[in-house]
Order: C-alpha cells, then sequence, then structure tokens
C-alpha cells in the first residue's frame, strides 16, 4: 500500500486488473507505522485491504492475499503474544502457537470479504525468501490470472 499520503495517488490507475496481489506481514501485529507511530501495521493492512475489496474498480478482480513473513512470525510469537497487542486482545488462541496464530489472522482478513468475493479470493501464508513456497504461490497467480482471462474471453462461465 505504501504511505498513507501516496496511495490516493495511485488508486484510481488500476482499471481492469485481472488480480490483485495483496501482501501484508504477519509478523507485524505487535508493530506500528513509521508516519504515525500510535496506529499498528495489521490494523493499517487490514483497513487497506478493506478499502481495496470495497473498491468500485475491483468489483470484478481476483484477490489473492499473501499473508509473509511467516518465518518470522513464528520466532516472534515465542516472546510477543498477539492477545497482548490492544489491537488482538480478543485474539483467544494459545500463546506462541504459529496455526491458531495465521488462523486468527486469516479470519481478520475474511471478515473484510463478502461470501461471493471470497470463491475468486485465495489465501497464501508465505515466506518471501522460501523458493519453493513462493514457486508454489506464484504459480497459482499464474493460474488464477489465466483462469480469469478464460472467462472473459468466454471459454469458462463465471
Amino acid at each position: 500500500g505504501g504511505q498513507r499520503t501516496e496511495r490516493r495517488k495511485w488508486i484510481n490507475c488500476f482499471d481492469n486488473v485481472d488480480a490483485i496481489i495483496f501482501v501484508a506481514a504477519l509478523s507485524e501485529y505487535d508493530q506500528v507505522l513509521a508516519e504515525a507511530k500510535r496506529h499498528n501495521r495489521m490494523i493499517e493492512a487490514l483497513n487497506l485491504f478493506d478499502s481495496i475489496v470495497k473498491n468500485a474498480h475491483f468489483q470484478e478482480t481476483s484477490i489473492m492475499l499473501f499473508l509473509n513473513k511467516k518465518d518470522i512470525f513464528a520466532e516472534k510469537i515465542m516472546y510477543s503474544n498477539i492477545a497482548d497487542s490492544p489491537f488482538f486482545s480478543d485474539y483467544a488462541g494459545p500463546a506462541k502457537d504459529f496455526d491458531h496464530g495465521v488462523l486468527y489472522f486469516i479470519q481478520k482478513f475474511e471478515e473484510h470479504l463478502e461470501e461471493e468475493e471470497f470463491k475468486d479470493s485465495f489465501i497464501h501464508v508465505t515466506c518471501a525468501t522460501d523458493t519453493n513456497n513462493m514457486n508454489f504461490v506464484l504459480d497459482s497467480a499464474r493460474t488464477i490470472i489465466l483462469h480469469e482471462a478464460l472467462v472473459v474471453a468466454g471459454f469458462f462461465a463465471s
């Protein structure tokens, strides 16, 4: 999303895109924005994601959510409990539990999707430095984009 002040400049440049890859860092649940020290980075990502999925420009656009930095998240939850953050005090999963933590944040993003939007949306938990993981994820992205192009061309029903 970039800095808040820059977003308004680029959001309208994306007419007729086939897919959006939205990347949020799992590991930033306990960090603040550089430009706004009182704003949590994960809350900012959730708000930006919400504004994108509800934006009229992206009504017919597939959305792929990459929850990145799973490796850092796995390390961080060993000493920084998700529920200790005032923004995520509703987290009821066990402390230091990777799977519960990831599912919690997936649900936080899913809350912003309407039911019919979800069928065209895909969520991947990633580590950008893991080549095998990224190859799989990018292959999935290519498949989604190709499928969308075939639907638009009339080869598949939507």
